[in-house]
């Protein structure tokens, strides 16, 4: 009786322990071919913003059918991506200190900084802008687009940026010609080499006082 007892009580043990490694096993393939389909579809999109489900999943190297466990639709994806590389530009941002120094050269800094990587996805933000809601994607660049709003502000105290317009246009002229800039490059209308710089010039000049 007591060696039925131990010995249910260890096959009990066991089958638990299985059942936590084959969890974790699990949630581990779910993270990789979450991680694999997102990377695919930015890369896919940034190449051709119609991209379709059954183009990213051959790019992720998954099935449509894993895909869609994940992602039940394209717009769910594209929210995924976006969400993703606004993360990453956001990082960018941050890590060039854009609170520090004056305020035009921390503008012209963040610029520089983060147009390789505008220039990387430029189509992405017009797969997007197809896709899902125009508020809800200029919404989803609320962060960093803070930062643009804040080195204006200290730029319009510091006398270096134009006060005759409102901040919050001066920030939607930013977005604007940041992504007009990308689609440009993405479209082969505009030197990428050439492009970063062209933009700096073009904003700083918008910002500058009469």
């Amino acid at each position: 009786m007591l060696f039925d007892y131990v010995y249910a009580v260890d096959m009990a043990h066991t089958a638990e322990h299985g059942a936590r490694k084959a969890g974790t096993r699990k949630r581990a393939d779910a993270e990789r071919n979450i991680a694999a389909i997102i990377t695919a579809a930015a890369d896919s999109l940034a190449r051709d913003p119609d991209a379709s489900m059954t183009d990213i999943a051959k790019a992720a190297g998954l099935g449509r059918v894993t895909l869609y466990a994940h992602f039940p639709s394209r717009e769910d994806l594209l929210r995924s991506v976006l969400a993703q590389t606004i993360a990453e530009s956001t990082g960018i941002i941050e890590a060039v200190s854009p609170d520090e120094g004056q305020a035009a050269e921390a503008f012209a800094r963040m610029i520089r900084s983060c147009w390789p990587l505008l220039s990387r996805f430029g189509s992405l933000h017009a797969a997007a802008q197809r896709a899902l809601p125009a508020g809800e994607v200029r919404r989803r660049h609320d962060q960093p687009m803070a930062y643009v709003e804040r080195i204006i502000a200290r730029g319009r105290a510091e006398g270096a940026f134009r006060t005759d317009l409102p901040v919050e246009w001066l920030v939607t002229t930013v977005y604007t010609l940041l992504h007009a800039a990308a689609d440009e490059a993405a479209a082969g209308r505009l030197a990428t080499d050439a492009a970063g710089e062209i933009l700096e010039k073009t904003l700083l000049a918008a910002l500058k006082p009469e």
